[in-house]
């Protein structure tokens, strides 16, 4: 079981307290049933972090570039000798400062090549008394393997794998982690990894300045 997070209780709109926590569903697109998660993350976590948690949570192995995209405004780690579109640094914005609503999306691509799409969905904000770290409070699926050929790929794959006699299945089990099984998701695990990582927050009510958890 995640550990719990008291006192809790739902804030509505706008000027909830710096302590907030807000709850996502992190869905993967594109494949079908949905490999999700849901998370609680203290809004003074930077899009750097949040990466870090979706990194996490998903299980995938952070190999490849990344993206958010919120409105007109993309966020990630700015390369300035190859990207032209302007990224705002992902280190320097928090979840508070962008401002999120109830049902509000933010979009998450991870490896450019493979493109897995995520929809963070926020589905509730809740206030704490004092920060807390990332937790992940249910999921659903395993993450695909990185370099697979994106949903499409991995989609191909779990076909091949149902049927023995096909002429890619041994290849594709030997490819594969030995213990690999695409409905398996260990939530203590998840949580297990997520407690061991130092946490750098914003507080509002100490402008310029980040506290550890």
């Amino acid at each position: 079981m995640p550990p719990k997070s008291q006192p809790l209780h739902i804030v509505q709109g706008a000027g909830r307290g710096a302590g907030a926590l807000l709850q996502f569903k992190v869905t993967l697109t594109g494949i079908r049933p949905p490999i999700w998660r849901r998370v609680l993350v203290p809004e003074g976590l930077p899009l750097s972090g949040l990466h870090d948690v979706i990194q996490e949570v998903m299980g995938w192995t952070d190999s490849h570039l990344h993206d958010f995209h919120w409105r007109e405004e993309r966020f990630g780690s700015p390369d300035h000798d190859f990207d032209e579109e302007g990224v705002v640094d992902e280190r320097t914005v928090t979840l508070k400062e962008l401002g999120l609503s109830i049902k509000d999306r933010l979009d998450y691509v991870y490896d450019f090549g493979d493109g897995w799409e995520h929809v963070l969905m926020l589905e509730q904000v809740l206030e704490a008394e004092k920060y807390k770290t990332p937790v992940c409070l249910k999921g659903a699926r395993s993450c695909p393997p990185e370099d697979c050929g994106g949903a499409e790929g991995y989609e191909n794959i779990l076909n091949i794998l149902k049927d023995p006699t096909h002429e890619e299945y041994e290849e594709w089990k030997t490819w594969l982690p030995e213990d690999f099984d695409p409905e398996q998701f260990d939530l203590a695990e998840v949580n297990r990894a997520l407690s061991l990582k130092q946490w750098m927050l914003s507080p509002s009510s100490k402008k310029g300045r980040r506290k550890k958890v």
